[in-house]
């Protein structure tokens, strides 16, 4: 029975392969179609510039023509789209290599970012990280790629740790609006932490690529000392621990002496020989930039502090954060001529 039963799981694990090895062929091929009619489309339209006079008769014509021959998928505004598409990628071997790996619906909302620093992330982490339509909305939405630079006070190339990027993966704020805490009435650091253990899987997300999940209260012990640390990771492309202790008031210095401590303490007791300095993330309610300025934090590469938001902000609130916290930053640096973090 149990080698029948292995015998039905093989065979079944063939053809889910199979099926999903065809949609993604289907679905690159409809991606490259769709990028090739938006080509085509600005080329009859225009020769190439971005406007014409007869510009929307003719997609209203091509709507009617494909939508007889192909029956639905071909509406006036999805032929606007097919055209965008191209005029955001005009390099072709963009949308064969990278655009085809994801779906249209992936593209479509990609296409809309402003930002081409941000497009070219948003894409390469789609396929990387195989973000679903969901995912990727939310991503956009919270600005992830802006939040990501800002902990950098800029852009990141340059900044890096253990050989990888450190815009790659501490972000400044970090949003929590899946942990559906009320944003006015007081919070005890057990509950925050309860919260994020329930939603974990949604918490990894926003944290970002490469995070899993080792422990919460994690006792570190001394010859005569105790020490609890709320949340414990390991980053597998870091090839480090990662840290993170709560804190819903206002940060303060001790909080920052105590995770250096801590950081310290784990790179001693629990850091393997094969594992990279441990990253100690300090995750806030709210932070004075002074504080930050002239604390450890500034001379440490293993040493964050970030906000956490516990409800979704609108676009603007989000965005003038995002460029507060990075012009905050950037001043801090330049007053004290080192390219901490």
């Amino acid at each position: 029975m149990n080698t029948l039963t292995t015998f039905h799981a093989d065979i079944k694990n063939i053809l889910e392969q199979a099926r999903s090895k065809a949609r993604s062929a289907v679905n690159a091929a409809m991606v490259e179609a769709y990028w090739l009619i938006g080509r085509r489309i600005v080329e009859e339209e225009q020769r190439g510039q971005h406007k014409a006079e007869y510009g929307t008769r003719l997609l209203e014509n091509l709507s009617k023509v494909l939508s007889e021959s192909f029956g639905k998928g071909f509406s006036y505004a999805n032929l606007r789209n097919f055209r965008q598409f191209y005029l955001t990628y005009p390099d072709q071997a963009i949308c064969y290599t990278v655009c085809s790996k994801l779906s249209w619906s992936h593209n479509r909302l990609i296409m809309r970012v402003d930002d081409p620093k941000a497009r070219a992330y948003y894409l390469a982490e789609g396929v990387a990280q195989q973000w679903s339509v969901r995912q990727l909305e939310r991503n956009i939405q919270t600005h992830s790629f802006q939040r990501l630079i800002s902990s950098q006070g800029g852009d990141a190339e340059g900044n890096t740790v253990h050989g990888n990027t450190l815009g790659d993966f501490i972000k400044d704020p970090y949003v929590l609006e899946f942990l559906q805490l009320p944003e006015a009435s007081p919070l005890k650091e057990s509950r925050l932490e309860q919260a994020i253990i329930d939603e974990l899987q949604k918490f990894l997300l926003e944290l970002g690529k490469g995070f899993s999940f080792v422990a919460r209260q994690m006792r570190i012990s001394t010859e005569t000392s105790h020490f609890f640390i709320d949340l414990v990771f390991y980053n597998y492309l870091l090839k480090c621990f990662v840290i993170i202790d709560l804190k819903t008031g206002r940060l303060s210095h001790q909080d920052i002496g105590q995770m250096d401590m801590y950081v310290r303490m784990f790179d001693d007791l629990k850091r393997g020989e094969d594992d990279n300095p441990t990253i100690g993330i300090i995750l806030c309610d709210s932070k004075d930039e002074t504080v930050v300025k002239y604390s450890v934090i500034q001379e440490s590469q293993q040493l964050f502090a970030s906000k956490y938001r516990r409800i979704l902000p609108t676009e603007e609130e989000l965005v003038a954060e995002i460029e507060r916290e990075k012009r905050l930053i950037e001043e801090a640096h330049d007053t004290t001529g080192n390219g901490g973090n």
